[in-house]
């Protein structure tokens, strides 16, 4: 309830008086439960002016006040993006979990083609001439809907130039978040240093789990080596993939929970397992989730929706959010 005491502060600190009756109030029991845009990368095939309205009504369709805002849902050029920009594969009405190893090879051919090369200069192009206005403007549409953009999602590669570095970082200050999640290797760390430091900016490495490749974050080993060198230096903890690679979310939250931004929650089966409806995989989301509700760690949890579900993008992510609003009960 807003009492005109409150409306008062709220005016005071600068915020409108219109989104203190607005926002959307995802918090059960002090966690913060929201999803990620890239939940809805099935709308990455509408033009950005269809897409960016779409991607805010489905957040509000799932009564998520909280996201991650992955960059491909506000940028106007593909650049090439893994999946073709698409949703569920063929064959996703079947309702078997996608394995993958399989999703990663069909990655790499797609952006090894001379057509992805050419999408990816134009995307660079785009970062780098459109101005701070338009990242502005997207805040104010998901904050007039009530949707705060907890963090911003860049993956970033060698194949990005320093000047593109800068700008994804100034894009995320236009866009009023402290926060990039970042799905990227070990060696674009001291790469991307300097503009976190310089921009004061917390970089939240995403982890998988392919535990052979020393170059890739999945591991806690990993993740420390990031905390080592920089304050700015974080982890964007996806227990799916973290119990895929066969490690304990919860014993790891208990223990490094002051450097993890937020969850992304999925399930999925253990040594290397797929995808999973939830409550079908081997993650512990009902035990991370009480976990959060009984130590109140400021981590939010924020759906990420991959497995390969009956419904749509939209159908499946309320699932998962009544999953986990259940699982606070």
């Amino acid at each position: 309830m807003v009492t005109r005491r409150t409306f008062g502060k709220t005016v005071l600190a600068g915020i409108p008086a219109s989104l203190a009756w607005a926002r959307i109030n995802s918090t059960v029991h002090g966690v913060r439960l929201g999803a990620c845009t890239y939940s809805f990368r099935d709308m990455l095939r509408m033009p950005v002016e269809q897409r960016i309205p779409a991607t805010i009504q489905a957040l509000t369709d799932c009564g998520a006040g909280i996201t991650e805002l992955f960059s491909p849902t506000i940028e106007a050029v593909s650049g090439a993006l893994p999946g073709g920009g698409g949703g569920r594969p063929p064959g996703a009405q079947s309702g078997q979990p996608v394995d993958p190893k399989v999703m990663q090879e069909r990655m790499r051919a797609r952006m090894n083609s001379p057509e992805a090369k050419k999408a990816r200069d134009d995307l660079r192009e785009w970062r780098l001439s459109t101005p701070m206005d338009y990242f502005h403007n997207v805040r104010k549409k998901f904050d007039d809907a009530g949707i705060d953009i907890y963090a911003y999602t860049v993956n970033y590669r060698d194949d990005f130039t320093d000047d593109e570095l800068g700008k994804t970082f100034e894009q995320a200050k236009a866009l009023g978040v402290g926060i990039i999640a970042a799905s990227t290797q070990l060696s674009m760390m001291q790469r991307l240093l300097p503009f976190s430091e310089k921009y004061k900016i917390v970089v939240a490495f995403h982890g998988h789990s392919n535990t052979k490749d020393p170059n890739e974050f999945s591991s806690p080993e990993t993740f420390a080596k990031a905390w080592q060198m920089s304050k700015y230096f974080k982890t964007n903890l996806d227990i799916g993939h973290f119990t895929a690679a066969n490690f304990d979310a919860v014993a790891f939250i208990k223990e490094h929970h002051d450097h993890i931004t937020h969850l992304h929650i999925k399930d999925r089966k253990r040594n290397d397992g797929p995808n999973m409806p939830f409550g079908e995989g081997d993650t512990p989301i009902k035990q991370v989730l009480v976990l959060l509700k009984e130590t109140q760690y400021p981590i939010p949890a924020l759906i990420e929706y991959e497995y390969r579900g009956t419904g749509t993008s939209v159908e499946e992510t309320k699932k998962c959010m009544e999953y986990m609003k259940q699982a606070l009960a």
